[in-house]
């Protein structure tokens, strides 16, 4: 058996021009798919940015909400009643909301505002620059250092912006632990300030974050919020609605898909076509090996030895290209999203193993009607 594999390395690599062009067509092909499942999945990953940063075990909410940012604001009874439930260990209020910033050099900026409970400041950033007590003091904000903060002109401590025609004085610096999806700068404050300086509906509370005292006491939480007419969810669940909004109802996924369809067809021809050539090419050889007394499975053992060179080959290559364009784009390009993860390589490989099998299929049935007369013949 190891002799007939010899012979299969030999038969692919000896017309090296195909044998490059089947690695190269699935190299590209591997490149374009993890590309944007990469894109993707960075982009589901900013798009849960918040809940990932507040870090709150469960969330409560209006039933109708389907991403963090589009909150509809719940009354204060809401807070009264979860703090009563048992089991629940703390729950604060949170607000989220948009202001408009008023620049040293005129310019505005929309920026997105995140008000802390006032006694907990529960959901804060780690502090990197300053001192987080001074959020208390008139007028403070802390600014998060990430790379959408010099859209504001990146104001150091002490620096003074106007909010929504209020003043905002930048008391800490902090840092996140996920960016923002949409490139907008973001200020935290308290929740008292934050619902004083910006543009209220009737109620103010856009969220209650809640601990509850063990993890066996969430079914029972979500079952008598559910009873009020809200929901609350888990860190996972809240995560989990959000990449659903932004998978199925914005479009996004679908046309990510499409085109990691298009990557995964043209690597599909490219192979298909690449090999079919290569083993008319080699008919005569594969007729020779037969005639010598090579069994049917043996042939089938060739085909399928030089099939998954090809593509390992070419999966390693398109990984690692496709890794280090994403590398050198995240060093140069702010806000670049993609993010290469094992369930994209997984997705790739698989796109691989079906582009293998088509070329194997094609190859296999072709050696297979053979016959060694009509080779010698010909």
């Amino acid at each position: 058996m190891k002799g007939l594999l010899k012979i299969a390395l030999k038969l692919l690599t000896n017309d090296r021009g195909k044998f490059f062009t089947l690695i190269l067509g699935i190299t590209f092909a591997v490149f374009l798919m993890n590309q944007m499942t990469s894109m993707f999945a960075g982009i589901i990953r900013k798009s849960t940015s918040n809940v990932i940063n507040i870090n709150a075990k469960m969330w409560v909410m209006d039933p109708s909400v389907e991403n963090d940012m589009n909150s509809i604001p719940m009354p204060n009874y809401v807070l009264d009643y979860v703090r009563s439930i048992k089991g629940v260990a703390m729950a604060v209020p949170i607000y989220f909301g948009y202001g408009l910033a008023k620049l040293a050099n005129g310019k505005y900026q929309s920026v997105s505002i995140i008000g802390l409970d006032d006694t907990t400041l529960f959901g804060r950033p780690p502090i990197i620059k300053g001192n987080l007590n001074k959020i208390y003091n008139s007028d403070a904000f802390i600014g998060v250092k990430d790379s959408d903060y010099k859209k504001i002109g990146s104001p150091g401590i002490g620096s003074i912006l106007s909010i929504n025609d209020h003043r905002a004085i930048i008391v800490a610096l902090a840092n996140t632990t996920s960016g923002g999806l949409f490139g907008i700068p973001t200020l935290y404050t308290t929740y008292t300030r934050a619902t004083r300086d910006l543009p209220q509906t009737r109620y103010f509370i856009s969220y209650i974050l809640i601990n509850p005292k063990s993890s066996k006491d969430i079914p029972y939480i979500q079952k008598q919020v559910k009873k009020l007419g809200y929901k609350a969810l888990t860190q996972k669940q809240f995560q989990k609605t959000i990449e659903n909004f932004y998978e199925y109802k914005t479009g996004m996924g679908i046309s990510i898909m499409m085109m990691t369809l298009i990557s995964f067809i043209v690597g599909l021809s490219i192979a298909g076509q690449t090999f079919y050539a290569f083993v008319l090419e080699n008919l005569e050889k594969f007729g020779a090996l037969k005639a010598i007394g090579a069994k049917k499975y043996e042939l089938v053992s060739i085909i399928l030895f030089q099939v998954s060179v090809t593509s390992f080959i070419g999966y390693g290559f398109g990984i690692m290209i496709s890794s280090l364009v994403i590398a050198i784009s995240k060093a140069n390009i702010q806000n670049y999203a993609a993010v290469v993860t094992y369930k994209n390589m997984l997705v790739a490989f698989l796109m691989v193993l079906a582009i293998a099998g088509f070329s194997s299929y094609i190859g296999i049935r072709k050696v297979l009607k053979i016959e060694p007369f009509d080779v010698f013949r010909g």
